[in-house]
């Protein structure tokens, strides 16, 4: 069962894109709408990673920064 939703979730993500590059060629309205969804999804999940991560303390910008290589 869970097999399934991972494949419809796939399905939409790739559907997703396929919408997102049409409709930076000028495709329909329909196509623009569910670009903007897309993209707009996108956002909100790159926006909880970062939540996510400053949550627990983490500083990715400064790893690194005083190690010796």
């Amino acid at each position: 069962m869970i097999l399934f939703v991972l494949i419809g979730v796939l399905a939409l993500v790739v559907a997703g894109c396929v919408c997102v590059v049409w409709a930076s060629r000028g495709g329909p309205r329909w196509v623009r709408a569910v670009a903007a969804v897309t993209l707009l999804g996108g956002e909100v999940a790159r926006d909880g990673r970062r939540r996510r991560g400053a949550g627990r303390g983490d500083d990715t910008s400064s790893m690194g920064a005083g190690s010796d290589g």
